[in-house]
């Protein structure tokens, strides 16, 4: 993939000083009880750094309901905690913060073209249509999708994969700060999830500074995809482990069954009682 509108300086590492910087986001003190009795998190707090001019790829791992889809839900803005603080870069969440969220199930308007789907985040800040047709038409040939403009974002019009690139296009669209992801290869055949693993890093590797923070139940693709893993215990919820995932700035197929990536699947699966 050659167009890049995010980083004009691809592969190339930068020093990144984060030690005087607040984190990108920080989770604080956190409490979450719900009705039915059950308390997800106590007392939790986990910061992730603020790394300018490079970005960082974060992947959250966890069993079932130990509440990694809820701290994309805080970040977000959809969900607040019973209490604690979520902060951006040091500051509370005003509207500037608002936060792009790809989920596992497509949340493409059927009835509205690719290219209108792109463009939703543009139109809903009033940004000049002729403008928001072509940043659109940009992120479109950044993920593929440009001969698809015009055709409705709906299966079997488009695959499964394509119709996740239009969500993350979307996601895109605004250069975020930080870009969540809810599982979004999960509905996928296993050809296709390796291919928009590729994809997804690709994309990664193209932009200029962006966190992007993933949930996922696959080891190999925390493996592939990330630079550290976060492993969370269960109810409530604790940071157990992280891991750094140390396997290059440009990473391709290669990278997968190599004894490098072998040995942090093996501490993956420890980490989660597998």
């Amino acid at each position: 993939m050659n167009e890049n509108i995010f980083n004009p300086n691809y592969g190339v590492e930068k020093p990144a000083e984060t030690a005087s910087l607040p984190p990108i986001v920080s989770l604080k003190d956190i409490y979450q009880h719900y009705d039915t009795g059950e308390t997800v998190f106590k007392d939790f707090n986990l910061s992730i750094p603020d790394i300018p001019e490079k970005g960082q790829f974060i992947t959250l791992m966890g069993q079932s309901g130990c509440g990694k889809s809820t701290i994309l839900r805080y970040i977000s803005g959809l969900q607040s905690p019973t209490s604690g603080t979520i902060l951006f870069k040091g500051q509370p969440r005003d509207r500037k913060n608002s936060v792009p969220m790809v989920f596992q199930q497509y949340t493409n308007l059927e009835w509205k073209t690719v290219l209108e789907n792109v463009r939703l985040p543009l139109d809903i800040n009033n940004v000049n249509r002729e403008e928001a047709n072509e940043k659109a038409m940009e992120i479109l040939k950044v993920v593929g999708l440009e001969t698809h403009a015009d055709q409705y974002a709906k299966y079997p019009l488009l695959s499964g994969g394509q119709l996740q690139r239009v969500a993350i296009a979307r996601g895109l669209i605004m250069n975020p700060e930080i870009l969540l992801m809810d599982e979004p290869f999960g509905a996928l055949d296993v050809k296709t999830r390796q291919d928009m693993q590729l994809f997804l890093r690709t994309i990664f590797e193209n932009q200029e500074d962006m966190t992007i923070i993933l949930v996922t139940h696959s080891i190999s693709e925390a493996v592939f995809l990330s630079d550290k893993v976060y492993v969370l215990g269960n109810k409530p919820a604790e940071v157990i482990q992280d891991l750094d995932i140390s396997l290059g700035n440009i990473r391709s197929e290669s990278v997968i069954g190599s004894e490098k990536f072998k040995e942090y699947e093996s501490e993956l699966r420890s980490a989660l009682g597998l």
